[in-house]
């Protein structure tokens, strides 16, 4: 069974075991890894507030399968003023990749994201042309490619494109996912 709840202080020690569940865990090798974000630390490190903090935030749900933490869907206002909101989701454990998980996991979290936030009429999604996972998850679910941005990410000695996706609001209630 998938959900998408509120992680809390309860849920730090298993979403801690399955973020790093090694040196450079697979999931990190897709989510942006250009930006060099991960860095592997410790469990004391990670139950520090500053580094869990985030986790614990509103714009923040868990996605749990079968009552374990598995990953997380994220929202982030990319310009408050013009309503542009964009989301996200990572799945740290491979081992349930291409099981349907991400694709009901993202469907919830973008009904919940318009329900929470009745006066936006686009969702977006941005990813890379490295990540074909999450290219063939996004328009499965429906969102369009807006925008492609041809060879702006440079990574391991290779150009790749940034891929903008997004779906509107009447798309979204009047398509079949939303059965």
């Amino acid at each position: 069974m998938i959900t998408l709840k509120k992680i809390e202080e309860k849920h730090l020690i298993d979403l801690y075991n399955v973020i790093y569940s090694s040196d450079s865990p697979e999931w990190s090798k897709y989510n942006a890894p250009y930006f060099n974000e991960f860095k592997f630390i410790d469990l004391e490190t990670f139950l520090l507030k500053n580094h869990h903090e985030y986790y614990l935030s509103e714009r923040v749900l868990g996605i749990f399968f079968n009552n374990k933490p598995v990953g997380i869907v994220t929202y982030y206002w990319e310009n408050f003023a013009t309503r542009l909101l964009e989301i996200g989701i990572i799945i740290y454990d491979n081992c349930i990749w291409s099981k349907g998980i991400g694709f009901t996991a993202l469907s919830k979290w973008i009904k919940i994201c318009f329900d929470k936030f009745p006066e936006i009429q686009h969702i977006g999604l941005t990813t890379w042309s490295g990540n074909q996972r999450m290219m063939k998850l996004a328009e499965k679910i429906g969102l369009i490619c807006e925008a492609r941005i041809r060879k702006v990410i440079y990574y391991n000695e290779v150009y790749y494109d940034s891929i903008k996706y997004g779906i509107l609001r009447d798309e979204f209630f009047n398509s079949s996912i939303n059965e």
